[in-house]
């Protein structure tokens, strides 16, 4: 008759308490109650000892009988095996370690070398901590970022992941753990930095496989569009035609400082993004040859971007050098606050905020002003996105583009200037045939 708990918790009179198939239960006088499993091995009859009881209960014990049966159904006597299985055991599981040491003397292969292996691998790996391993990783990825955008990639994993998820090792998170921490960035209402937070830690993962941190990538399936929930794109505010002449009219009335003033009549005649000429330097610009080079690193796609300077946005340098010629940092636009640092877009947002504009207008609207406007007068698509510094993901027409749009670029921001010069007085400006400059 097979054993039950409640038999097992009523045994005291010492003895052998058989369960079947060769496992029983020994009750020694002292109290002592051991596993055993009697097989025949070889001809001989031999016992394994598989725990004690409590501590290895009923199922537990039988689970370890099958695992020695198993054993013996591969010619292997189990007790030798679990010799060789003795460091390989985890956390009580005899049963696996005599299966895996098996499999190991089945191959050829020595247990206790086995088992060292993976001792150093369970090492390495909690050595290899999520955050260990992302902090190398935004080492390794500096030099092809700005500083400003180094910043803000190592701030969102500190605020959002670090904390929750920083101190496990890589090879132990599961995707469920990485959604919970990306949903609770969506759920605080920042969907957009929670997709851009989400493709930093995959981009952590690929990185600790390439780097054999981890032998392989378990988030390769997290898609946010399966992740987070659709978002209504909002566009950054910007004019529109009508809009132009009165907003000139408030621009040239416009009382605030000087040097802000400036800033966004050159932002609106070059068609720049804020950040591209905010840094912008006096040593960048060629007033001779009405060129204006913005280096690599300020740009958004780190190549280098050369920007005609219209008549008009020349006379606008010419003032403001008058203001800033002589700044220590050499910034044609310094922060008139604070001094060696260059002026913020907030800064330029927050004066078209006092002239009326607040969730009209943006200092980054003048982009999208710029493009409407030369689209609509016919002029060359392919002129438009070169002057908007747009990259062309075709090599052979980007390089085309680079060599042969320079005279185009420079006659349409003249256009441009000249348009904006025209809206201000009230005329019309006629449209151009589609392809010309």
């Amino acid at each position: 008759m097979k054993l039950t708990d409640v038999k097992l918790r009523s045994l005291a009179e010492p003895g052998r308490y058989w369960d079947g198939r060769g496992l029983y239960l020994e009750v020694h006088p002292a109290g002592g109650r051991y596993w055993r499993m009697k097989y025949r091995h070889d001809g001989k009859e031999r016992r394994a000892a598989l725990g004690v009881y409590p501590e290895v209960p009923l199922k537990l014990a039988r689970d370890r009988a099958e695992a020695a049966r198993a054993i013996l159904a591969r010619g292997r006597d189990p007790v030798a095996v679990w010799q060789a299985a003795r460091e390989l055991q985890a956390a009580g599981d005899l049963a696996g370690a005599w299966r895996d040491a098996a499999e190991l003397l089945d191959a050829g292969d020595d247990p206790a070398a086995a088992w060292r292996e993976r001792k150093a691998q369970a090492e390495r790996d909690a050595a290899a901590t999520f955050e260990a391993v992302a902090r190398e990783w935004l080492g390794h990825q500096s030099g092809r970022w700005g500083e400003h955008t180094a910043t803000i990639i190592r701030r969102s994993l500190e605020a959002d992941v670090f904390p929750k998820l920083g101190a496990r090792p890589m090879a132990e998170l599961r995707p469920r753990e990485v959604m919970t921490a990306i949903k609770a960035i969506e759920g605080r209402g920042a969907g957009e930095t929670a997709g851009r937070v989400l493709q930093r830690v995959k981009a952590v993962f690929r990185y600790a496989v390439v780097h054999e941190r981890i032998a392989s990538n378990p988030m390769l399936d997290l898609k946010p569009a399966e992740i987070l929930k659709p978002r209504t794109v909002r566009h950054r505010a910007a004019l529109d035609d009508k809009a132009l002449p009165p907003f000139l009219a408030v621009l040239d009335a416009y009382g605030g400082e000087p040097s802000v003033t400036a800033a966004l009549r050159l932002l609106m005649l070059t068609a720049v993004r804020p950040g591209e000429l905010r840094g912008a330097r006096w040593a960048e610009i060629d007033t001779a040859a009405a060129m204006w080079r913005v280096p690599a690193e300020r740009m958004k796609m780190k190549a280098a971007h050369l920007v005609p300077l219209s008549r008009q946005a020349l006379e606008v340098l010419a003032a403001q050098r008058r203001l800033s010629g002589t700044d220590p940092a050499g910034l044609v636009f310094p922060s008139p606050w604070y001094p060696g640092k260059a002026l913020s877009e907030n800064t330029m947002n927050s004066a078209l905020a006092r002239m009326g504009y607040k969730g009209e207008h943006s200092a980054h609207g003048f982009r999208a002003l710029f493009s409407t406007v030369c689209n609509e007068h016919g002029h060359d698509r392919d002129v438009i996105e070169r002057t908007l510094a747009h990259v062309e993901r075709n090599e052979v027409r980007a390089a085309y583009h680079r060599a042969a749009y320079l005279d185009q670029r420079r006659k349409l921001l003249q256009w441009w200037a000249d348009y904006l010069d025209t809206r201000k007085a009230g005329g019309k400006v006629l449209k151009l045939r589609r392809g010309r400059a």
